[in-house]
């Protein structure tokens, strides 16, 4: 009897705590649909019809953000509009942007504020929206600058991927 008991208040405690303490994939998605939410408000494109792609390269990073839909002027313009408007922030140190989406601890975000000066910010047009890339000859800069993309990919979730 008192063996059941015990089984029994186990499995109990076992289920209650597997309940109470989401999984990572749980917390991964809460993670991005918080992220989203705080995007809707910084980015004035549709994060549903945009996608964001971030490739690592050996002095820097380029980030790309691309209209699904090849025919979206809209997003386009919009997208083209706020890569520009980033672009002059960036230059000054301002990642106000990025820390009002991702937090203020997110990944390279605080070496990248502070190393602003010693990394060239070049806009461009791409056909379905807009690209920066992010060059530094700083090593520091540049790992900052991969976590910065890394970390942008994993918190977008499905509106982001890396760039093949």
């Amino acid at each position: 009897m008192r063996r059941n008991l015990l089984l029994g208040l186990i499995t109990l405690l076992v289920a209650v705590g597997a309940c109470a303490v989401p999984d990572d994939d749980a917390r991964q998605a809460a993670r991005q649909s918080e992220v989203a939410e705080k995007g809707r408000a910084v980015m004035p494109f549709d994060l549903e019809r945009t996608t964001h792609r971030f490739l690592p390269t050996g002095d820097g990073l380029r980030q790309e953000v691309v209209a699904d839909e090849v025919d979206d002027a809209a997003q386009v313009a919009l997208i083209r509009e706020h890569l520009a408007e980033e672009a002059e922030r960036f230059r000054s140190g301002d990642f106000a942007d990025p820390a009002r989406i991702h937090g203020t601890a997110m990944p390279g975000l605080a070496e990248l504020s502070a190393g602003a000066a010693g990394i060239a910010i070049v806009y461009g047009d791409l056909d379905t929206g807009a690209s920066l890339d992010f060059r530094t000859s700083d090593p520091r800069l540049v790992q900052a600058l991969h976590a910065w993309g890394e970390a942008q990919v994993s918190d977008h979730g499905n509106h982001a991927e890396p760039s093949k």
